[in-house]
C-alpha cells in the first residue's frame, strides 16, 4: 500500500523546521501562560513529541479579551482608514507569501498534511485570502434608505468589536486566513484559540502580523485545550462574537455557552457527511478519480470530504472495479515525501476512531472492497478504504468519520438519488457527476448543503460564500458574507424639513 510511514528518514526529504514560537500571544507578546503550564504537541508522523507549547486557560483568555478589548475601544486599527487596513493586510500577507516554506513545514510536522500540498496550495492561498478581504477593506458603505415617509436614511456598516475565533486542526493556516482575513478587514481585533493538536502555525502567523505592523492587541493567539481555553473564549462577557469550525457536538456548546453569557452572536461551521451522486451518463475513469479525491484528501480530514458514494446502478459495478484499482496506487507515507499523497492522520486519538470506524463498516455487514488497516509501524497511517454494499443506517453512512474511509452505495432513479442524499442530519456540501444539465440542475436544486460541485469536487473560491444548512451549521466564510458577518448595520434616520416628525 505504497511507502511506509517510516520507511526512510525524513531528513532524506527536508530539513525540518526550528520551532521559534511556543508561548503565548498576547498584547504583541509571546508570553508564558499564567499557570505556567505547558502541553506536547505531537507530530503524527511518528507519535513523537515536537516540542511543548504554553498551555492557556481562562485567565490566559482574560488576559487576552483585556487586550483585545483595548485595542478595540481605544486602539487605532478600528479607527484607521480602510486604505491603511488595507496596507497593513496586503503587507502580512507578502510575508506570509516570503514565509511558506517554514509555515507549509510547520503544518506538516503539527498536522501531519502534505508538504507539497502546503508550499503549492495551503499557505498561498492562505496569503490569497488576507489579500482578498484586503481589498475590501477600504470599500465597506452603507446604504442610502429612501424612506416611505419624510425622513432621510442611511446605513452604517460598523465592526463587531472583539471576536473569539476558535480554529480547527485540519486546515491550521488556512481555516485561520478565512476567520482573521475578514475580521481584520472590517475593523475587529480578536482572541484566536488555535487546536490544540496544531498550534504552532497560528503563533507564528501572529509574529508576522506583528511584522506586517498590525497593532498590539489586535490579534492574540491563546494555546490550550477546548474544554479550558475554549470554553473560556465562548462564555466570555467581553467577546461581542464567536465564530468557530469543528464538530457538531462542540458547535452545540460553543453556542450554549455564548447563549448562557452575553447573548454574542455565533457562527458555526460543523461536520459533514456530504454524497457524491454519480449517474449512469459519467465517465467512469473521471468518476473514480473525483471520488477518490473528495474522500483522500487531506487524507480525509475534510468536513466536505465525499464520505458517501452514491452510483446509479447501471454503472455501479464498471465504477467500483475502478475505485479498487486506483486505491491500490494512492500512495501512503512520509507527508515530506514528494511522491505521497496520503500522509497521517492528525493524532492517535483521530486516528484510533477512524480504525473504530470501519471495524463498525465490517460487523454491520459492509463489504470492505480495499484498505482498513494501518499502514508501518509508527506514525498514524491508514490504508484508503473503500465499503461497498452499504446501506444508509450503517453508522459508516450516518457519522462523520472524519478519515480516508468511502462508503459506496447504488440507487436506481434521479427521486431515489435525491431523497438518499439528503438523508442525513448534515448538510454542508454535494457533488453530482453527470453529462445531462437537466439532471444536474434538477438534483443541484434539490441537496440540501451549503455547496454543490458539478462535475468537479472541492472547488473553493474566496469570492464563493461557504457554510452549510441543518446540522452543518450556520454563517458563512468566504465570500462578502465572510465580510459581513463581523459587522453591525446601524440605521440613521433625520426628518426631512416641515416632516411631521419635527
Amino acid at each position: 500500500m505504497g511507502a511506509n510511514s517510516n520507511a526512510s528518514s525524513e531528513e532524506s526529504f527536508v530539513k525540518l523546521p526550528t520551532i521559534k514560537f511556543t508561548k503565548l500571544f498576547i498584547n504583541g507578546e509571546f508570553v508564558d501562560s499564567v499557570s505556567g503550564k505547558t502541553f506536547e504537541t505531537i507530530d503524527p508522523r511518528t507519535g513523537e513529541v515536537i516540542t511543548r507549547v504554553a498551555e492557556g486557560d481562562k485567565e490566559d483568555v482574560d488576559l487576552a479579551v483585556k487586550a483585545a478589548r483595548a485595542a478595540f475601544d481605544h486602539g487605532t486599527w478600528p479607527r484607521l482608514p480602510g486604505i491603511e487596513r488595507r496596507r497593513i493586510m496586503m503587507k502580512f500577507a507578502d510575508l506570509i507569501d516570503e514565509h511558506a516554506e517554514e509555515l507549509a513545514k510547520l503544518d506538516t510536522v503539527d498536522a501531519g498534511k502534505l508538504f507539497s500540498m502546503g508550499i503549492a496550495i495551503d499557505i498561498p492561498q492562505a496569503a490569497q485570502t488576507f489579500r482578498y478581504y484586503a481589498g475590501a477593506a477600504d470599500k465597506i458603505h452603507g446604504n442610502v434608505l429612501k424612506m416611505s415617509t419624510e425622513l432621510q436614511a442611511y446605513t452604517l456598516l460598523e465592526p463587531v468589536g472583539v471576536v473569539g475565533h476558535i480554529i480547527p486542526w485540519n486546515f491550521p493556516c488556512g481555516m485561520l486566513s478565512f476567520k482573521v482575513a475578514p475580521s481584520l478587514a472590517a475593523g475587529c481585533t480578536m482572541v484566536i484559540k488555535p487546536a490544540e493538536q496544531t498550534p504552532l502555525s497560528a503563533l507564528y502567523l501572529a509574529h508576522l502580523a506583528q511584522l506586517a505592523g498590525v497593532p498590539d492587541g489586535v490579534i492574540n493567539v491563546v494555546n490550550g485545550f477546548g474544554e479550558t481555553a475554549g470554553a473560556a473564549v465562548s462564555y466570555h462577557m467581553d467577546i461581542d462574537k464567536v465564530s468557530f469550525t469543528g464538530s457538531t457536538d462542540v458547535g452545540r456548546l460553543v453556542m450554549q455557552a455564548a447563549a448562557k453569557s452575553n447573548l454574542k452572536s455565533v457562527s458555526l461551521e460543523l461536520g459533514g457527511k456530504s454524497p457524491l451522486v454519480i449517474f449512469d451518463d459519467a465517465d467512469v475513469d473521471k468518476a473514480a478519480d473525483l471520488a477518490l479525491l473528495g474522500i483522500l484528501f487531506n487524507k480525509g480530514e475534510t468536513c466536505v470530504a465525499s464520505s458517501r458514494v452514491l452510483v446509479q446502478e447501471g454503472i455501479h459495478d464498471e465504477l467500483v472495479k475502478k475505485l479498487k484499482e486506483k486505491a491500490k496506487y494512492w500512495t501512503v507515507g512520509d507527508p515530506f515525501d514528494p511522491n505521497v499523497r496520503q500522509g497521517p492522520q492528525v493524532c492517535r486519538q483521530q486516528f484510533e476512531r477512524v480504525l473504530t470506524y470501519i471495524e463498525h463498516g465490517k460487523r454491520e455487514g459492509a463489504t470492505l472492497l480495499t484498505g482498513g488497516k494501518p499502514v508501518g509501524n509508527k506514525g498514524y497511517y491508514i490504508e484508503p478504504t473503500v465499503f461497498t454494499d452499504v446501506k444508509d443506517d450503517m453508522m459508516i453512512a450516518k457519522d462523520e468519520i472524519f478519515g480516508p474511509v468511502m462508503s459506496v452505495m447504488k440507487f436506481k432513479t434521479i427521486e431515489e438519488a435525491i431523497q438518499r442524499a439528503n438523508n442525513t442530519k448534515y448538510g454542508l456540501a454535494a457533488g453530482i457527476v453527470t453529462k445531462n444539465i437537466d439532471i444536474a440542475n434538477t438534483v443541484s436544486r434539490s441537496i440540501r448543503a451549503g455547496a454543490i460541485w458539478i462535475n468537479c469536487y472541492l472547488a473553493a473560491d474566496n469570492d464563493a460564500p461557504f457554510g452549510g444548512y441543518k446540522m452543518s451549521g450556520f454563517g458563512k466564510d468566504m465570500g462578502m458574507e465572510g465580510l459581513h458577518k463581523y459587522m453591525h448595520i446601524k440605521s440613521v434616520v433625520t426628518p426631512i424639513y416641515n416632516s411631521p416628525w419635527l
